[in-house]
């Protein structure tokens, strides 16, 4: 086959993930999006879950899975004896997954194996792509060693935490090309000593078409909330003990003080969620608080349509400070207010006083006085909603990040892509 024939077959990707939809994360969102508007570009896209998949409720066994018109490899849990035993437990996943991903290889035939967090996967997709001699990009998404601590799995700089941190380290120096969803992390890779030019940021965004700026109140979903004539703030997505929520309920009795009319609309659910209607019960403010759990993803703009105020407490952690969150985009996409605290990977998003509101990490009394001052300053909301709009359309939507993949790719599959190879 010639060259250009060659380049004319459309540049298959293997995508290596850690978990799927139709679990809902951050995670599997920011998946979905990335291949979707890989496939419009007109590349091939296949996809292998890690049997880490399986603790969300996944499979026992290898299988396929199609959801949202994808089609996923599944892969089993990890077995033998390193699979019961903590830290080697981590070197079974990976066997296990390198031997799925040298299976779903070997009938798909990729130009490009594509891992994403955590180290894991890179690793696996490492030791297949040297034996099959297809090239690697890994896909930094978090530090998942920092993530762990947040979870209580693991202690900041204990045996664990130093583990991980090598592993993430031995797999940056080895993957032919790296990319990472924002500035903090980018930075946090090249201290580690990886070499500039080897680093793309691919940010989060939002597919523009999923929102609409400036929707009216849903009157009937208010009135099912208990929400009719109520100032709402909200927050919408996983209830972990990194998103600070437990912040925006200590300030919720000086909020009320202030706004007797004021509720908080909580959507999602995870780990904290026992945790946060217990302190709501002891703050006396249960009354004030509606956890609406899970909604379906198609429903969310709804949620958004009865919210005044978008609050995102994040606590400050080398997580937060390092990576950017994807649901503040999405408010702004959608046209609402946002008032979320000053971690690094709030400030990459949101201009203080343009684009929403900062207030001081884990600070009460900082958030009630940012929120309160916000609620009482109607005239500015057009203006800030609008350039919140204006962000994402511009800088901040799909089709304008997942062409950055585009140069990336070429870099390592120049062949493949002629036309790019100038602009890597």
């Amino acid at each position: 086959m010639g060259n250009a024939d060659f380049a004319a077959a459309p540049l298959a990707i293997l995508h290596v993930l850690d978990h799927s939809i139709p679990l809902h994360s951050g995670y599997t969102f920011r998946t979905r999006a990335i291949l979707r508007a890989q496939r419009a570009l007109g590349w091939q896209t296949h996809h292998v879950t890690s049997p880490k998949h399986a603790e969300g409720g996944g499979v026992a066994e290898d299988t396929q899975e199609s959801v949202d018109g994808l089609c996923f490899h599944r892969t089993r849990p990890a077995d033998g004896v390193f699979a019961r035993l903590p830290l080697l437990n981590q070197l079974a996943v990976i066997d296990r997954l390198a031997a799925r991903l040298l299976q779903v290889a070997r009938q798909t035939a990729p130009d490009i194996l594509h891992a994403h967090s955590p180290a894991l996967n890179a690793i696996a997709a490492l030791r297949v792509g040297r034996r099959l001699g297809i090239p690697v990009v890994y896909e930094v998404r978090a530090f998942w060693e920092d993530a762990a601590v947040d979870h209580g799995t693991s202690r900041a700089w204990g045996l664990r935490y130093r583990l991980t941190r090598a592993m993430e380290s031995w797999a940056l120096r080895r993957a032919d090309a790296i990319t990472t969803i924002c500035t903090g992390l980018r930075d946090e890779i090249l201290g580690r000593g990886i070499a500039a030019g080897k680093v793309t940021v691919i940010p989060n965004a939002v597919d523009i078409g999923d929102f609409a700026s400036g929707g009216t109140r849903d009157e009937a979903l208010a009135g099912t909330l208990g929400l009719q004539g109520k100032t709402v703030l909200g927050f919408i997505g996983s209830f972990y003990a990194y998103e600070g929520l437990n912040v925006l309920l200590d300030a919720l009795p000086t909020l009320l003080a202030a706004r007797p009319d004021l509720r908080v609309l909580l959507v999602g659910g995870g780990p904290q969620e026992a945790a946060l209607r217990a302190q709501a019960r002891g703050l006396g403010v249960a009354d004030s608080v509606i956890f609406t759990g899970r909604v379906p993803h198609h429903e969310v703009h709804r949620y958004y349509d009865v919210v005044d105020v978008l609050c995102y407490p994040r606590l400050k952690m080398r997580l937060t400070d390092l990576v950017t969150p994807l649901k503040p985009l999405e408010a702004m996409a959608q046209g609402r207010l946002l008032a979320a605290s000053d971690v690094g990977g709030h400030r990459e998003l949101i201009e203080d006083g343009r684009t929403g509101v900062l207030f001081a990490a884990g600070d009460a009394a900082a958030l009630a006085a940012r929120v309160l001052a916000l609620l009482a300053a109607p005239a500015q909301w057009p203006t800030l909603r609008a350039q919140g709009r204006r962000f994402v359309e511009e800088e901040r939507n799909w089709a304008a990040s997942v062409a950055r993949y585009g140069s990336v790719y070429a870099s390592v599959v120049p062949l493949r892509m002629p036309g790019l190879v100038e602009e890597a």
